[in-house]
């Protein structure tokens, strides 16, 4: 028995340092990315513009980092909290411990190059090289055009600058250490998508708008194959649970009998004043879904990224839109 006993203390004490040598080894080598671009980004009218357009209606910096307004529908932004962050995301909204949106306004990034700011756009890491949690979209951010990440680079700089300390996020264990592991190495400058081809730049934009994620589909993070833009992703809210909608183009279950013209208009829909401050009460079905952002869109954009949506692959999968906690009502 006292050998016995002895060899488990033995396993025991390998597995510790085993766990103890991994836990060393993510912390000494991730993030993995390389040191932040020397370069200083040129302020243009023509980069605010376009920043501005880009920050407010495609890639929607803003909807994240900015508080918003409970009761109305989509969550619209409190105007002049644009760019200060503060909101708290815990284990009410589904999140495995809690995340803090930052502060993104000159307050806040003053200190921080132009490289360094690019870097967290585009890779994932913060001025000091520790990893953002994923929900800010980086591996789409990736895939921008040097052109329109200068000009959020520029417009971001030109925000009002609010003082608002916003504490750091904390994540639970494991996913504390896997977060880690996440960031790109680096951004490969990119050129500027042609508007003329039409398919291609649709793609563009829903890749620097997050469409594939949060319409597919996820196990524990990672996307389920052959699920693509299908739907059915959760987003805990505090009254119930509201999934993603299937975008492909099933005709059954997606948007595949939408007209470009029914899909622009569904948009637009919430592009003025009454409609972008629809009240919601505290039980009724709310989104995630920022319509009062991207209705900002142009029509040439939006029918863009519908011509795209109609190349990919249809997949059937019908969508529960909205469970509420207390399940004795559900939005249609």
């Amino acid at each position: 028995m006292k050998k016995l006993l002895k060899v488990l203390g033995i396993i025991i004490g390998i597995l510790v340092l085993l766990v103890i040598a991994g836990y060393i080894y993510l912390n000494a080598t991730f993030p993995k990315v390389d040191p932040p671009m020397d370069v200083t980004v040129e302020i243009t009218e023509d980069r605010l513009e376009r920043g501005k357009y880009l920050a407010h209606h495609v890639t929607i910096c803003l909807d994240c980092h900015s508080e918003h307004d409970q009761t109305t529908f989509s969550y619209t932004i409190k105007p002049g909290t644009e760019g200060k962050g503060g909101d708290k995301l815990d284990e009410s909204f589904g999140f495995p411990g809690t995340v803090y949106m930052k502060n993104i306004t000159p307050a806040s990034l003053g200190s921080w190059s132009d490289g360094e700011l690019i870097r967290a756009i585009t890779c994932g890491v913060n001025k000091d090289g520790n990893a953002l949690f994923p929900m800010m979209p980086y591996l789409g951010y990736n895939h921008l055009s040097q052109e329109d990440l200068y000009s959020i680079v520029a417009y971001i700089r030109s925000l009002k600058p609010i003082e608002n300390k916003v504490p750091d996020t904390e994540l639970n264990f494991p996913l504390n250490l896997i977060v880690k592991t996440i960031p790109l190495q680096n951004y490969t400058p990119k050129e500027t998508v042609n508007k003329s081809d039409v398919l291609k730049y649709g793609k563009y934009l829903a890749t620097i708008a997050g469409c594939e994620g949060c319409h597919t589909p996820t196990d524990q993070g990672e996307p389920l194959p052959g699920m693509d833009f299908a739907g059915g992703e959760e987003f805990t809210l505090p009254h119930g649970v509201v999934r993603s909608l299937n975008i492909t183009p099933d005709t059954e279950t997606g948007i595949g009998n939408w007209t470009k013209e029914d899909f622009i208009k569904r948009f637009k829909y919430y592009d003025t004043d009454s409609t972008r401050n629809i009240p919601v009460g505290p039980e009724e079905f709310n989104t995630v879904m920022p319509w009062t952002m991207f209705a900002g869109m142009t029509e040439e954009d939006l029918g863009a990224i519908y011509e795209y949506l109609r190349t990919i692959k249809p997949v059937k999968n019908k969508v529960e839109r909205f469970t509420p906690h207390n399940k004795t009502t559900a939005s249609k």
